[in-house]
């Protein structure tokens, strides 16, 4: 009988490990205050962690880099559900980055860009 149980369980781990990581397909929308489109913003998504990171596997895509088109949008090949790093760059705006935790199979993601704040010197 401990066999069996053994052999029971060994199933249950080697399923597990086969099952595919769960992705998301996602997509950045820039725009500025006024609701236009912010075009050739370097948008970066980095992966943090996932429902299961070690499922993965080495030659896996943990960061990518993109620019918006010229409607202010970038879509990022399927990646893995989980906690993401999402950073938007670009010129005459203030740079943008928050975390977003994605476990849709779909997600969009709306930027809104601000103008730059003015500096200040204390000389």
């Amino acid at each position: 009988m401990p066999r069996t149980l053994f052999l029971s369980c060994l199933a249950l781990a080697v399923s597990l490990l086969a099952a595919p990581v769960p992705k998301t397909t996602l997509t950045i929308a820039v725009k500025n205050t006024s609701n236009k489109p912010v075009e050739n913003a370097s948008v970066i998504v980095r992966f943090i962690q996932g429902h299961n990171l070690a499922k993965l596997g080495k030659g896996n895509t943990l960061e990518w880099e993109m620019h918006t088109n010229q409607e202010g949008s970038v879509k990022i090949p399927p990646i893995p559900c989980g906690k993401i790093l999402v950073q938007v760059i670009a010129k005459n705006y203030q740079t943008f980055g928050q975390t977003f935790d994605i476990d849709e199979p779909e997600k969009t993601i709306d930027v809104r860009l601000n103008p730059p704040q003015s500096q200040y010197s204390a000389h």
